[in-house]
């Protein structure tokens, strides 16, 4: 059964962080067009402060998700920081103690971190926000599993689905926060949200599928 360690999976979050830091002006652009253009420079903000802190530092998994947790939630602005700042700490917390992590707990980590971000909003699926993302990723990577699919396969599974989430926002019309004000206006662009979503997602299985034995 493949499995991979909790223990250096710091490095996992440090790689997403410079994904997210990377794609800073992107994410800003995305978000002008129906948003307040600022997603990009927040989360960069964030995921760079959480890098800062980790740089040099052998920590597990679970420790680094902690952490960036704590730094979304508490030192950025934005409407993202509690929503992700939730979701990373649950993520944290399904982990913590854990040797090795297998398909199984990292199913129940994605729940919970889906969980916390539904707990603290009432957007649905269809809605054009980071849940058109995660959700059918979430479903992709349970489906591959339940298939009896490998770990590593159902991590590419979740990818695929992450990102075809990610691009479905484009023909979605804004039904939460600032965008919905635009109505039919907001159809025809990506979704900031959903966008850095399939960015972490496709990051942190990227790093597990790296580590797998």
């Amino acid at each position: 059964m493949q499995t991979f360690p909790n223990a250096g999976g710091g490095a996992i979050v440090e790689a997403m962080a410079a994904r997210i830091v990377e794609n800073r002006a992107y994410l800003s652009e995305i978000d002008g067009k129906i948003g307040d253009g600022d997603h990009g420079v927040n989360m960069a903000k964030g995921f760079g402060l959480a890098a800062e802190r980790l740089a040099g530092r052998d920590t597990t998994l679970a420790e680094a998700l902690a952490l960036l947790g704590d730094v979304l939630m508490g030192e950025i602005g934005g409407s993202m920081g509690p929503l992700y700042g939730m979701m990373f700490t649950e993520f944290a917390e399904a982990i913590e103690g854990v040797e090795r992590i297998d398909a199984a707990l990292f199913s129940t980590m994605l729940h919970k971190g889906l969980e916390g971000v539904q707990s603290i909003g009432s957007a649905k699926v269809g809605d054009k926000t980071l849940l058109d993302t995660f959700v059918p990723a979430v479903e992709a990577f349970d489906a591959a599993t339940g298939g009896g699919r490998s770990f590593a396969e159902a991590l590419d599974a979740l990818v695929e689905a992450a990102d075809k989430g990610r691009d479905s926002t484009i023909d979605l019309v804004a039904r939460i926060g600032r965008a919905s004000r635009l109505g039919e206006r907001s159809r025809g662009v990506l979704d900031a949200g959903a966008t850095s979503c399939a960015l972490i997602l496709g990051s942190l299985a990227e790093g597990a599928a790296r580590r797998l034995s």
